[in-house]
C-alpha cells in the first residue's frame, strides 16, 4: 500500500472558500424572497448550512477512507444499482414544476440523479482498471455504455437534459483519457450533433429555449426574459461588483436567482474580480484534481480522481456558460455555490473522496 501523506492543501482550500462563497450569496440572492416570507431566519441559509454541515461530515469520513474500499465488485454494482433504482423510483414521484427530479421526505428533498453521478464515476473507473489494455474492445465498452446509458435515460426521462449532457461528457472524458482509438472518438461526436437536435425537438420547451438563445430579443418577456435578465445582471457588475447584498437583479427580476443563476448575482455584487476568482478556484480544483489522478498509485484512483474532476469543472463551465447566455438555459447548479441541498452534500462528498486519492498520491 502507498504510504498515506498529508491532505491537499490546495484543494481543501479551494473547496473551503467556494463553500463559503456559496453559503454568502446563497443568503444574499435569496434576501428579497426570504423577506416576503416574513420569517426570523432566511430559510434558504438555514437548509444550505444544514446541508453544508451534512456534507462536511461525509467529506471529513471520506478524506479517511481508503479509497480503494470503493473497488470491491459488491461495493461498485451496489452503488451503480441503487442509483438507478432511486432514478426509476423518482419517476413516480408527483411532478414539480413538470419534473420528477426529488423524493420529498419531512419536509426534506433528494436529488438521486446527484449520487448517480458518483456512482456512475466509480463504475467506470473500475472498468477501465481491470481491463486497461482492452478501452476499445467491446468487454469494456459495453458495460460502459450499459451503465451510462441507463443512468443518462433514466435522467433524461425526468426530464434533465442538462445533467443528462453532463453524464455523458464524465463518460466520454474518462474513455478518451483511459485510451478510447480515435475512430470511436470521431464516429461518437459525428452523433452528438443529430441525437441533441432530435432531443430538442422533441420537447417544446427545448426548443423555446433554443430560439431564446439565439435571439433572445425576439421574446424580452417570455423565452428571452431570464438570459436577458441574467446578462444585465452581469453586464451591470462592472469591474468591481455593486457590492455585497446590493443586486438589483434579485429584487424579481432575475427568476431563481439563488440556484440556477447564481453566478449571475455574484457578477453582479462582486464583479469581474468576484466572478473571475470563481473562474479562479475551479480553475484550482481542477489542477488539483488532474494531479491527484496522474499521481495516484493506481489506476483506480486516476480515473476516480479524474471523474470526479470532471464532473465538477464540466458542471460549472455549463453553469457559468448559461449565466452568460454562451449556453441555453439548463438547470445546472454551480457547484458549491448554487442553493441545493442533494448538490452540495453530493458535491461535498466526491470532493471528500478526491482529497482521500490527494493524500495517497
Amino acid at each position: 500500500m502507498a504510504k498515506k501523506k498529508a491532505v491537499d492543501k490546495w484543494l481543501f482550500t479551494a473547496v473551503a472558500l467556494l463553500l463559503a462563497l456559496g453559503l454568502v450569496m446563497v443568503y444574499s440572492a435569496s434576501s428579497a424572497v426570504a423577506r416576503e416570507r416574513d420569517v426570523a431566519i432566511n430559510p434558504f441559509l438555514a437548509k444550505q448550512a444544514a446541508a453544508a454541515v451534512l456534507g462536511l461530515g461525509l467529506m471529513i469520513g471520506l478524506m479517511h477512507f481508503d479509497y480503494r474500499r470503493l473497488r470491491r465488485p459488491a461495493v461498485v454494482y451496489g452503488l451503480l444499482a441503487l442509483s438507478l433504482a432511486a432514478l426509476a423510483a423518482v419517476l413516480f414521484q408527483p411532478a414539480m414544476n413538470g419534473t420528477r427530479r426529488w423524493f420529498l421526505v419531512g419536509g426534506l428533498s433528494f436529488q438521486p440523479s446527484e449520487a448517480a453521478k458518483l456512482a456512475l464515476v466509480v463504475f467506470i473507473a473500475w472498468q477501465l482498471d481491470r481491463k486497461p489494455d482492452r478501452v476499445d474492445q467491446p468487454e469494456v465498452l459495453l458495460p460502459c455504455a450499459l451503465a451510462t446509458g441507463l443512468t443518462a435515460g433514466l435522467v433524461l426521462l425526468e426530464p434533465d437534459l442538462g445533467t443528462t449532457v453532463l453524464l455523458l461528457g464524465v463518460a466520454f472524458v474518462l474513455l478518451f483519457l483511459a485510451g478510447l482509438g480515435w475512430k470511436r472518438v470521431l464516429a461518437s461526436a459525428a452523433l452528438v450533433p443529430p441525437v441533441l437536435w432530435a432531443l430538442v425537438l422533441a420537447a417544446p420547451y427545448r426548443r423555446e429555449r433554443l430560439l431564446a438563445f439565439l435571439d433572445p430579443e425576439a421574446d424580452p418577456l417570455g423565452s428571452g426574459y431570464q438570459p436577458l435578465q441574467s446578462l444585465i445582471a452581469v453586464g451591470s457588475g462592472g469591474v468591481f461588483g455593486r457590492g455585497l447584498g446590493e443586486s438589483v437583479q434579485k429584487l424579481h427580476f432575475l427568476p431563481h436567482p439563488h440556484s440556477d443563476f447564481i453566478y449571475a448575482i455574484v457578477a453582479e455584487e462582486l464583479g469581474l474580480v468576484g466572478g473571475l476568482a470563481v473562474l479562479g478556484l475551479f480553475g484550482l480544483v481542477l489542477w488539483r484534481g488532474v494531479r491527484a489522478g496522474v499521481r495516484a498509485p493506481d489506476l483506480f484512483g486516476r480515473y476516480l480522481a479524474w471523474g470526479i474532476t470532471a464532473s465538477l469543472v464540466l458542471q460549472a463551465l455549463i453553469n457559468v456558460s448559461v449565466a452568460v447566455a454562451l449556453l441555453p438555459t439548463k438547470g445546472i447548479p454551480l457547484p458549491f455555490v448554487s442553493y441545493g441541498g442533494s448538490s452540495l452534500v453530493a458535491t461535498l462528498a466526491a470532493c471528500g473522496v478526491l482529497l482521500n486519492l490527494s493524500e495517497h498520491a
